[in-house]
């Protein structure tokens, strides 16, 4: 098991480094055009693919760091340049990492590829679980998945919702049930090749905030995959069926197995945001003058700088702890994973609201980016749990007692 430290190695610094700089001299610079047009940053993806961001090495990479703490440097750096951008560069991962969760290694190798292509001919991905009447109730999901044994095919049928790159994505990863009867324990995850028939995009949602990142309904009628597209195979599903048939426990749900990998990645994104907000408004402290004086020389400015700072940090470090922990398989016991979403989101919420108050007027204009962050920073308290569920798992695993 790796020793966990505050202190990054060369290798995390030279990318903490590299991703920073993609973020100044790229991101930052394209992201209030692509926040005003609401539209797939495509240039951007380009250019992230080219220098090898946006790439399956990049991302194996970063997750093979024995600490744990690549991916989430690299996440903070990017969603310090712009969330909604992030979001578009790697939303691709949600896919991935539902392949990765639940899908044998054959599975891994033939789909995770496809997910990213190549500089000259990009992919990406999406991860499609929620649905209209299921959000945090991953087990009241209504998306079937029936066998036809008489071509080895499965048929989708269901409405998605909420989906990054909904729609537009080369690979999707469907989360349907297989026997409503058995709840979330009755769920599978299928990956729906690009050019089948059967699915195709619904309403694009315009959004109050990451609004370069595609978000749209899936649309699933008569959709037919191959056997072969059921993430770890047909035999573990049966037999994890008949356990839970029987009484007996079954393996982690296929919505939750991914839930629990990117949990504390989103906190890291959220982390990026607020600590844009910070430096940004503890810069304009410094220059902005009222009364013949720096407004960070008046303690009202200057002590929210302060919890700002001290938020963020804390933040990271949860973000960090559950980072390492999950690089060791260690389990989350006391909902460690849950804390740092929880923390780094509601910072990002909290820290970007005071940035706005501490430029007045300036920080609620589209021409000064403190506005567009607060804007960003609500959705981390939203996606993939929002902080009222992971306030839930998180008593639940400290109390032992089915909280409701």
């Amino acid at each position: 098991m790796t020793d966990f430290s505050m202190e990054l190695n060369e290798d995390q610094t030279t990318l903490q480094d590299w991703v920073h700089g993609f973020s100044e001299n790229v991101i930052r610079p394209a992201a209030h055009e692509w926040d005003e047009r609401e539209e797939t940053p495509w240039p951007i993806i380009e250019e992230a693919a080219k220098i090898g961001i946006y790439s399956l090495d990049f991302m194996a990479n970063a997750v093979a760091d024995p600490t744990g703490l690549s991916m989430m440097i690299a996440l903070e750096e990017l969603a310090w340049g712009d969330a909604g951008i992030c979001m578009a560069l790697m939303g691709t991962t949600l896919g991935v990492a539902a392949i990765m969760a639940n899908g044998t290694p054959e599975q891994q190798m033939e789909w995770i590829p496809q997910c990213f292509g190549t500089p000259d001919d990009i992919k990406i991905a999406a991860f499609a679980v929620t649905e209209p009447d299921a959000g945090s109730d991953v087990s009241s999901l209504r998306t079937r998945a029936v066998y036809d044994a008489a071509t080895d095919e499965w048929v989708l049928n269901g409405t998605k919702t909420w989906i990054t790159n909904g729609g537009i994505a080369n690979v999707h990863v469907i989360v349907a049930s297989v026997d409503p009867e058995l709840g979330s324990r009755g769920q599978a995850s299928f990956v729906v090749p690009e050019g089948t028939k059967g699915i195709r995009m619904g309403q694009k949602f315009q959004k109050m905030g990451i609004r370069a990142s595609h978000t749209a309904e899936v649309v699933l009628e008569d959709c037919r995959v191959p056997g072969s597209c059921l993430l770890g195979g047909k035999d573990k599903l049966d037999e994890k069926l008949a356990r839970v048939r029987e009484g007996k426990k079954a393996s982690s749900q296929a919505a939750m197995a991914t839930f629990e990998s990117t949990r504390p990645a989103v906190g890291a994104q959220a982390l990026g945001i607020a600590r844009a907000a910070y430096e940004y408004s503890l810069e304009y402290a410094k220059e902005r003058k009222q009364f013949g004086r720096a407004i960070i020389e008046n303690q009202a400015i200057a002590f929210k700088l302060a919890d700002m700072k001290t938020h963020i940090d804390a933040a990271r470090l949860l973000v960090w702890r559950a980072s390492w922990m999950a690089a060791a398989r260690k389990p989350f016991l006391n909902g460690e994973g849950s804390m740092s979403k929880l923390y780094a989101g509601e910072t990002a919420v909290r820290v970007t609201e005071e940035a706005i108050q501490i430029l007045g007027g300036y920080g609620y204009v589209r021409d000064y980016p403190v506005e567009r962050w607060h804007r960003d920073s609500k959705i981390y308290t939203i996606f993939e749990g929002t902080s009222e569920i992971q306030r839930l798992i998180i008593s639940r695993a400290i109390s032992g007692v089915h909280i409701r």
